[in-house]
């Protein structure tokens, strides 16, 4: 019960069994996408799960006006409802995704984590940046406790009351969710590797991974030049392509017979480095981390304003 309770707190989503998984909701409009390359299709009781109740949590969703729900058990759906064809801009999911790239690249050495600011040459508009803000690392931008609280692009309304004065705390101090730190770790992988980012997502995971609807269009950029140089990357996605990217990260980086991304980034990036929120989720790598406690494994999610979930339980073995 418990574990069925802090699914409840983490997605507003109480659907009776409170789909205990690698889950992938989306809501609002969308575009339609083809029909190729479908992930296999399993029948819910061959792996103890009962249609009844997943027909009720389907029948909660439709209530309370959801467009797509997905979930995959070893690597095969066994309950799928919805647009999960639509795409849908996901918001802050885009830092997981990110998050994937960073570690691509650093194994190959093209990015340091422990480089600085200052060492990087990262600045922004007036009010520029200190010199003790320059000393945040790549890592501290990582874990979101650079110490640096400068406007930034997509910012949320809490974002901008919560966010702490300049100079308040020391780089590597004090975690704050900030959208500066993750937009200027667009701008610092972009400029190590000297590849955009959408280009390098389709190439190193997308493609590799088979999504069968993401292109290059369905990533943007957003600026805000009044807040800072530094924009937003935002992806579009269909919850079947999500939850390929979900089953990456279960499979420890492996995907098929490829090694995609480092079992080492999976872990470091999934290991829990503050406490987010008041349900004593952990914050990692651009990926909230489930406490022990929920009695759900080594479980890590991120959601996309608030009506947007990809949640990972590798433990469990579901998607």
């Amino acid at each position: 019960m418990k574990s069925k309770r802090y699914l409840f707190k983490i997605t507003g989503l109480f659907v009776m069994t409170a789909i205990i998984l690698i889950i992938v909701t989306c809501f609002g409009c969308a575009v339609f996408c083809n029909e190729i390359n479908e992930l296999e299709h399993v029948v819910p009781e061959e792996i103890g799960w009962s249609s009844t109740k997943l027909e009720e949590a389907k029948k909660y969703a439709e209530q309370i006006g959801s467009a797509a729900i997905m979930a995959l058990y070893e690597g095969k759906v066994f309950f799928s409802w919805g647009k999960i064809s639509q795409k849908y801009l996901i918001h802050s999911i885009r830092k997981p995704f990110l998050c994937a790239l960073y570690g691509i690249y650093v194994k190959r050495g093209l990015i340091d984590l422990d480089k600085s600011l200052d060492e990087l040459r990262i600045d922004d508009i007036p009010p520029r940046l200190t010199s003790e803000e320059k000393q945040a690392t790549v890592r501290d931008l990582l874990m979101s406790r650079s110490g640096v609280y400068h406007a930034a692009a997509a910012e949320a309304q809490v974002m901008i009351r919560t966010r702490p004065e300049r100079g308040s705390h020391a780089p590597g101090t004090f975690f704050y969710y900030n959208n500066w730190d993750f937009n200027v770790l667009g701008t610092i992988f972009e400029k190590q590797t000297g590849k955009k980012i959408f280009e390098a997502f389709k190439e190193e995971i997308a493609d590799p991974i088979g999504m069968q609807d993401f292109i290059l269009s369905d990533g943007r950029y957003q600026y805000e030049w009044n807040k800072s140089k530094h924009p937003a990357y935002h992806f579009r996605m269909t919850a079947r392509d999500m939850a390929r990217f979900g089953l990456l990260y279960q499979n420890n980086g492996k995907f098929g017979d490829k090694q995609i991304i480092s079992p080492e980034w999976i872990a470091e990036s999934t290991t829990p480095y503050s406490v987010n929120n008041l349900n004593g989720d952990g914050y990692g790598y651009m990926w909230n981390i489930i406490p022990e406690e929920a009695g759900l494994g080594n479980g890590f999610y991120h959601t996309g304003t608030g009506v947007h979930l990809l949640a990972v339980l590798p433990e469990k073995k579901l998607v």
